[in-house]
């Protein structure tokens, strides 16, 4: 009665659509984690539709790779269900992305959280420093988001990398809106962002980026780093960003020369944009994948 009725279904609701065997918690060397949650965003919020927006466009991704000439996918690709938001407070939230995600990391898998507002990162990042103690964080974003505390939390998107600094170092590319407060953080601890666009997207320029990163490398991408022409559907958009053989370009060279053990992708807001900025941001995370898994 089922012969020959494996195309009459619709594509099961996973990253790119994938079938068994390539999805199998077991076998799959990457884990895709949904996060949709959004509730310190203070302009456009809508960043919690991001995580099913990402995945509904993945479902059109070719999954030929013509730059790295394979099929990334049949590394293993498994979609976990979205994260429950708790909508109590920011930091229970993040409480809860570090207990999910210190749990994945026992399995040794790699990491893919696709976000929702830029907070939940550092669940993500708190539990997997647990794991690698020399861990270091690359963040691709336009905002430094180094505030200690905003909106009356210190959990606060605007906080995330503050916070993160408080587990381990950070290196921060494609910055152009930063406030007087996180100013003074940065001189108070000598450290020097990647601003744009007062430094070039030379080849120069990225070998400087990767020699201010250790050696294990988890990457944090707010798609705010995007100049608003190619990605305009954030929830803080931000003119002068980079471009996206930019983003590409030093990706790859990130992964050429250090370990990446996982990466998020975070503040897609589907509604300030064209249905484009979604399949840019699976199109990102199909890739990335592709460079930094085996």
């Amino acid at each position: 009665m089922m012969d020959n009725l494996e195309n009459v279904f619709l594509p099961p609701s996973n990253f790119a659509g994938l079938p068994s065997p390539y999805t199998d918690f077991a076998t799959a060397k990457v884990v895709i984690l949904p996060v949709p949650y959004d509730s310190t965003t203070e302009w456009h919020s809508g960043a919690r539709d991001g995580p099913q927006a990402i995945i509904a466009a993945s479902q059109y991704l070719e999954m030929y790779d013509i730059e790295l000439d394979k099929e990334i996918f049949r590394a293993g690709i498994h979609t976990l269900p979205a994260i429950e938001p708790v909508l109590s407070s920011p930091q229970k939230m993040i409480q809860r992305v570090y207990r999910i995600t210190k749990g994945i990391s026992q399995k040794d898998k790699f990491l893919v959280m696709l976000g929702g507002e830029h907070s939940v990162s550092l669940g993500v990042i708190h539990a997997l420093t647990e794991k690698y103690t020399n861990l270091c964080v690359l963040q691709l974003d336009a905002h430094a988001d180094l505030r200690d505390k905003y909106m009356g939390t210190k959990y606060n998107h605007a906080c995330i990398m503050r916070r993160v600094f408080e587990h381990c170092p950070i290196t921060q590319v494609g910055i152009r809106s930063i406030s007087w407060e996180e100013q003074q953080f940065l001189n108070q601890h000598n450290m020097r962002p990647f601003y744009l666009p007062q430094t070039s997207t030379s080849l120069a320029y990225q070998q400087q980026i990767i020699n201010a990163l250790g050696d294990i490398v988890y990457i944090s991408i707010d798609l705010d780093v995007f100049d608003p022409s190619i990605m305009s559907a954030v929830a803080t958009p931000e003119p002068g960003g980079m471009q996206w053989h930019d983003v590409l370009s030093l990706l790859k060279l990130v992964s050429e020369h250090k370990h990446i053990i996982g990466f998020d992708i975070v503040e897609l807001c589907p509604g300030q944009g064209p249905a484009a900025c979604a399949f840019t941001a699976a199109k990102l995370a199909y890739k990335l994948i592709g460079y930094a898994v085996p």
